[in-house]
């Protein structure tokens, strides 16, 4: 008997000892306290907490709901919680103080730099007057927030999370910080992304500032890359504005990360447009060699114009390829920048990444089929262009000039009418000569007349201009009438 009544009080001296360790345990946790435990279950109204003591944890559910008002969590997930109130049968969990507290509390709070919950009443001057659990603190409107305030009314009537940095006079003069618990959780978030983060990964960010050489993308609170405005995409792009707007998410590629001034604060290249494949390898291979197709012009430059034919794929219309109706001295006499053209595909040089293309061939040559329309004998009107010593240069239609010589006005009644006409003026001419090797129309005055009268000039068009003309054509019958 002696022995089982040992062996009962070693137990319960163990039991006493266990019991006090545990005690021991709760008792080192203290309002104001960080805890960060697993959820071990979740209830109608509060979730419990794992604290590592033999007391568990709770928190109102409410205040772990997302923005659409659910919880995002489950049995076994961590969750870091502030120790808002302490007694032997439960501790208390809350994201920061709120509700209801006295300036003890807040002392407590500031002393732990334990977040407490406020509401921005009003604005005031140099920054913002907050009602911190009915009571009055200032918060200095570079403090709202870790960006630039454009706009101190969007913060009018938000509660969010502060930090006491000032707690004076027993509390009559309190000065919080909504930014330093904003600078410790972007601090905490950019460590974590910038340990994962690698060249090539694709992220989605949002654009926060715009200049002249690029946009700044932000991709997690505390952490910007920059996109040059040579990433911004495959076409060209003379301004950042042309591609993004500021506040705009957008998704970058990761060129490069590069040592930045302090360790932890990395130069970023991003890129817009690699996020999807280079248009050299995929939209060029819809080109061949004497396509037609249409295009935007791009830009102008002395020797012609660049024409995009697929997004960021361009080609170059080279002066001289510009029209066949016209001598060009300056691109933009033919083009304009932003103006759709047709072009042809003259040549395609994949190793360079370059294309020639042509207006003039999509639109084209004059000059082809000119035997057919133009016979040698047709009297036709033009359109002065140009006086010169030597004779009129007269349009016959677009790209197709023909020369009266002087010394052929000779032959008309009216030679000193035709000396007094101006460039636009209309007038009458007999074809006399195609050369179209030479690209050439030799012209006669409309009234003209070979001496010996053999050859006259007709209305009627000739077959071609390889034929004897229409007075060859009269005479072949009249000969085959006497036979």
């Amino acid at each position: 008997e002696n022995q089982e009544e040992e062996r009962q009080e070693e137990q319960d001296s163990f039991a006493d000892l266990f019991a006090s360790y545990e005690g021991a345990m709760a008792e080192d946790i203290q309002v104001g306290d960080k805890i960060k435990g697993e959820i071990i279950s979740i209830g109608m109204d509060m979730v419990f907490v794992n604290t590592g003591s033999k007391i568990d944890g709770a928190v109102e559910k409410t205040e772990l709901l997302d923005e659409n008002g659910e919880l995002p969590y489950q049995v076994g997930d961590p969750l870091e919680l502030y120790v808002v109130a302490f007694d032997e049968n439960e501790i208390r969990l809350s994201r920061a103080l709120s509700g209801i507290g006295g300036l003890n509390m807040l002392q407590d709070a500031y002393e732990a730099r334990m977040p407490v919950e406020g509401r921005v009443a009003e604005q005031v001057k140099g920054g913002f007057r907050i009602e911190l659990m009915r009571h009055r603190a200032f918060c200095p409107i570079s403090q709202i927030d870790t960006r630039y305030v454009e706009n101190a009314d969007e913060y009018i009537g938000g509660t969010y999370q502060f930090q006491i940095v000032q707690f004076e006079s027993r509390g009559k003069n309190i000065v919080v910080s909504r930014r330093k618990l904003m600078e410790k959780e972007q601090k905490e978030v950019r460590k974590e992304f910038l340990r994962d983060l690698e060249v090539d990964q694709v992220l989605t960010g949002r654009v926060t500032n715009l200049m002249p050489y690029g946009a700044f993308v932000e991709l997690v609170p505390g952490v910007e890359g920059m996109v040059h405005v040579s990433e911004m995409s495959w076409s060209r792009v003379d301004k950042p504005d042309e591609v993004v707007k500021k506040d705009e998410e957008v998704t970058v590629r990761v060129l490069r990360i590069e040592a930045g001034k302090k360790p932890d604060e990395p130069r970023l290249s991003l890129s817009l447009k690699q996020v999807t494949g280079d248009p050299w390898e995929s939209e060029i291979q819809k080109f061949r060699i004497g396509d037609k197709v249409r295009g935007r012009v791009t830009r102008l430059v002395d020797f012609g114009a660049f024409v995009e034919i697929a997004h960021g794929v361009e080609g170059l219309v080279h002066i001289s390829e510009m029209s066949y109706a016209r001598r060009v001295n300056r691109p933009g006499d033919v083009v304009q920048e932003n103006e759709n053209v047709d072009v042809m595909i003259k040549d395609m040089d994949m190793g360079n990444r370059r294309i020639s293309l042509s207006i003039r061939d999509a639109e084209g040559d004059p000059w082809v089929g000119m035997e057919e329309r133009y016979e040698i004998g047709q009297r036709v009107e033009g359109t002065l262009e140009n006086k010169e010593q030597f004779g009129l240069f007269i349009s016959l239609e677009p790209g197709i000039t023909g020369l009266l010589p002087r010394s052929k006005m000779s032959r008309s009644a009216s030679a000193a009418a035709l000396d007094k006409l101006n460039p636009g003026d209309t007038v009458t001419v007999v074809v006399e000569e195609i050369d179209t090797s030479g690209r050439k129309v030799t012209l006669a005055p409309g009234d003209a007349r070979e001496e010996g009268n053999w050859k006259k000039y007709s209305d009627k068009p000739a077959r071609s201009s390889g034929s004897l003309g229409s007075l060859g054509e009269k005479l072949k019958e009249a000969l085959e009438s006497k036979e």
